[in-house]
């Protein structure tokens, strides 16, 4: 059993690693669309001709929106997200796993499974899925020459995924720590990263 757990742990934390890698890729070409739209613009008033469009302005919006939804679980792997929890940092390594296991249990936990069903129909409406169970055309954006809504709605359900995916990976690694304060699964606990006041 504590060989699949850990196997588990492994598989879960690398894919962390690879969305936070590719979260921060999509940064740089956040910064290069941006980049090109403001030029573009300039440029095209220049020369009186519009070198721009609305799929570069949506493609940016919607990678901007990427680098959030595909950085949940890296973040919650490293334990980089806001603590403002003064007493927090002072407690003893294994009551700081106690609150974090509980916390990840009691709340984050069912959060994830709440937001995972509450988004399913509205991004089976936006694939084009009808209250008749049909199917129609998928759901675009209202702008002229915009980009289909529908697959970036769908990484919203992909993202809360990942990320329960690593709450249990979180759990699987602060339940020792909890009972012994010594860690089985290696030490990127959430309750093993620094204290980050911001």
């Amino acid at each position: 059993m504590k060989k699949l757990l850990a196997g588990y742990v492994r598989i879960v934390d690398r894919l962390a690693e690879f969305t936070g890698w590719l979260s921060q890729m999509f940064v740089i070409i956040v910064v290069g669309i941006g980049f090109y739209n403001v030029l573009a613009r300039f440029i095209g008033r220049y020369v009186g001709r519009q070198l721009s469009s609305n799929v570069f302005i949506e493609a940016q919006w919607y990678l901007f929106s990427l680098v959030f939804l595909l950085g949940f679980n890296y973040i919650l792997k490293h334990g980089i997200n806001v603590r403002v929890d003064f007493l927090f940092a002072n407690w003893p390594r294994k009551r700081q796993a106690q609150i974090d296991f509980w916390g990840h249990l009691l709340f984050l936990v069912p959060f994830c499974l709440i937001a995972i069903q509450v988004t399913i129909n509205p991004v089976m409406r936006s694939w084009g899925r009808l209250p008749n169970g049909g199917w129609g055309s998928w759901e675009m954006s209202p702008d002229p020459g915009g980009l289909p809504r529908a697959p970036i709605k769908s990484m919203i359900i992909v993202a809360f995924v990942l990320l329960l995916l690593q709450a249990i990976a979180e759990l699987i690694k602060l339940y020792p720590i909890m009972r012994t304060g010594k860690a089985l699964f290696g030490e990127e606990s959430i309750a093993d990263a620094p204290l980050r006041i911001e």
